[in-house]
């Protein structure tokens, strides 16, 4: 039953919908969290920078009352205290002048143009930041770095400088800041609404796709933009994983007509035998003959089924598991030893040249059954037009990362032309027919190929087919990665 009813997939969504899938994105969130962060890292930064700033012009400002400390200071020595209240009164006057202030002991204002300082401030000798007021006002409505000096007789002397210029700049830089996390956040929500909205685009144009292969369009891929970005590796991914499913369906369709027309043969003729055996009268001995005849009839349609489950089994990759370190040269010999005698019968001469030590990681069941399929064809179908001396050779050797296993045989041979074709199953030539065979003996051989990550190619022996077979070494037998095109272009 389907759960999703094909109305759902096509409704429209709404704005609201929208703008909340939207929110929901990977992309937004992520440009929101790089938001935060660039915003935490502006906000440390100029907070550096103001406090720097501040620091800075805090030693400006001591560095001046310093300078006027020491020329106050030579005035007192100069002249005593009527020399020194004469100077701060005239200093006091001039445009732009530091703070002074002398006060008797008891805090009476004496001379300078400060006109408020806390009691506090006035009574304890040293350097300090605190509020003040101008003579024409006691208002509290400034600040300034002060230092006090006490004087013999009780009285007291400050000398301070405004802070006005330090807290003006303050206030720029605070506007600033403001400014800019204002400008940030508006961009940064700008950018992620882009990014998001672009991201979205292209994951809605994938669910859609799969969707429509939901559907039935196994035909149907992801678009892939061809910038190299995560979405377009993603969706090569997925295009590959298509392409492998949309190949083992067609292998089932293959199979299933298959079965369907090379099948109906041989079932109806086991069918017709077990009739006329039924209704034409026989002897024991006659319906014996029937018997065995259906009963080797129902072994041929059994091996079918056992090649075809084979096949189905490593197309699946479900062998993969149980693979093991294997000498290819000594499979090699092992299967030609067992054919030596059958050929022999034949007329063939089996000739091995197997190299030593060539490992491949390799499941030892299938690899010899794939190099006896393909000796067996080469017995069946391998024998010289002419009626000559058949030869059949099985070579092994290393060829730099890869492991090489070649068949050669005197035979006929397989037109250019049909070569992938026979790799299909049931698949058999006109010349073959004639011959005893299901037609997937190639197939299976392809399959383990296959299973094993390398390549089969049908060659010209000149005269003759030569089947090679190339499998990547073992790991530990091979240096670097395993390049199989390397071996298809040769």
């Amino acid at each position: 039953m389907n759960r999703f009813p094909a109305d759902a997939m096509s409704l429209p969504e709404t704005g609201a919908a929208r703008v909340q899938k939207l929110f929901r994105t990977t992309a937004f969130k992520l440009s929101l969290a790089y938001l935060a962060i660039f915003t935490l890292c502006a906000f440390l930064a100029l907070g550096y920078v103001a406090w720097n700033a501040r620091a800075v012009l805090d030693d400006q400002i001591v560095s001046t009352i310093d300078a006027e400390i020491n020329g106050l200071s030579e005035q007192y020595n100069s002249g005593g205290l009527r020399r020194l209240i004469s100077v701060v009164e005239r200093r006091s006057r001039e445009p732009g002048a530091s703070l002074y202030l002398v006060t008797t002991a008891g805090g009476d204002h004496v001379v300078g143009n400060v006109g408020y300082v806390p009691a506090a401030i006035l009574a304890t000798p040293g350097q300090s930041e605190t509020r003040y007021g101008r003579n024409d006002s006691n208002a509290e409505a400034h600040r300034a770095i002060v230092r006090v000096f006490t004087l013999p007789g009780g009285f007291r002397l400050l000398v301070g400088r405004d802070t006005e210029e330090r807290d003006r700049l303050r206030a720029v830089i605070g506007r600033a800041f403001g400014t800019s996390v204002a400008a940030v956040v508006v961009l940064g929500v700008i950018g992620g609404w882009l990014a998001a909205s672009r991201v979205l685009r292209r994951v809605d144009a994938m669910t859609q796709t799969t969707r429509a292969i939901m559907a039935g369009d196994l035909d149907g891929r992801l678009h892939v933009a061809g910038n190299g970005d995560e979405l377009d590796r993603l969706a090569l991914s997925l295009n590959q994983m298509l392409e492998r499913i949309s190949e083992l369906m067609r292998g089932m369709r293959d199979v299933s007509d298959n079965i369907a027309h090379d099948l109906k043969t041989p079932l109806t003729r086991l069918r017709n035998r077990a009739d006329e055996a039924l209704r034409r009268p026989s002897t024991p001995d006659e319906l014996r003959a029937a018997l065995d005849a259906v009963i080797e009839e129902g072994d041929g349609l059994i091996r079918i089924f056992n090649a075809l489950l084979m096949i189905a089994r490593l197309e699946a990759g479900s062998a993969r598991e149980i693979m093991a370190p294997l000498d290819l040269g000594a499979t090699a010999r092992g299967v030609a030893e067992l054919y030596e005698a059958l050929a022999e019968d034949q007329g063939f001469t089996l000739d091995v040249t197997a190299q030593d030590g060539v490992v491949v990681e390799a499941n030892r069941e299938l690899i010899g059954q794939a190099l006896a399929n393909l000796v067996d064809n080469a017995l069946k179908y391998g024998a010289p037009p002419d009626g000559g001396a058949g030869r059949i050779a099985v070579a092994v050797w290393r060829d730099g990362e890869l492991a090489r296993l070649a068949v050669s045989d005197s035979g006929p041979g397989i037109p250019e032309g049909e070569r992938t074709h026979v790799l299909a199953r049931f698949v058999r030539l006109e010349q073959s027919r004639s011959r005893p065979g299901l037609g997937v003996g190639l197939s299976l051989v392809n399959a383990v190929v296959r299973l094993h990550r390398g390549a089969l190619h049908l060659l010209d022996n000149e005269p003759g087919l030569r089947v090679e077979v190339v499998l990547p070494l073992a790991q530990g037998d091979a240096v670097g990665a395993i390049d199989l095109e390397r071996s298809e272009a040769r």
